[in-house]
């Protein structure tokens, strides 16, 4: 079992930035792939940016390349995602996840690809 809880949500403005953070808990990290999703209101939850936690290595949804960077603390068992430049489309509930499955390569990941969740933090970002 593995416990993601997300925090650094919030309301700013366009142009601004924003840190989330996805602390885990039950397991170590090594050897899966983390992930970033949001979901808007009314819309499906998509995929954001992705970390291999025993390589390092990123891959990010083209909305996002550029803006937002993806990067997990091991000693912390913490995930982060930096984010600038925010736009009002960025505005949506952000999750965490976790897939056990070991990754040489990070990749675009599903939501069927991940077996556990956090339960989401707010970012608003007004224009």
């Amino acid at each position: 079992q593995v416990q993601l809880v997300e925090s650094g949500g919030g309301l700013v403005q366009a142009g601004g930035s924003l840190r989330l953070s996805c602390a885990a808990s039950g397991r170590t990290l090594s050897r899966t792939t983390m992930g970033w999703f949001r979901q808007a209101p009314g819309k499906e939850r998509e995929f954001v940016a992705a970390v291999t936690w025993s390589g390092g290595t990123t891959y990010y949804a083209d909305s996002v390349k550029g803006r937002f960077t993806i990067s997990g603390d091991n000693a912390k068992n913490t995930m982060y995602l930096e984010m600038n430049s925010l736009k009002p489309e960025d505005t949506a509930d952000y999750y965490c996840a976790v897939d056990l499955r070991f990754r040489r390569q990070a990749g675009p990941l599903t939501v069927g690809d991940m077996e556990y969740w956090g339960k989401g933090t707010l970012v608003t970002v007004s224009s």
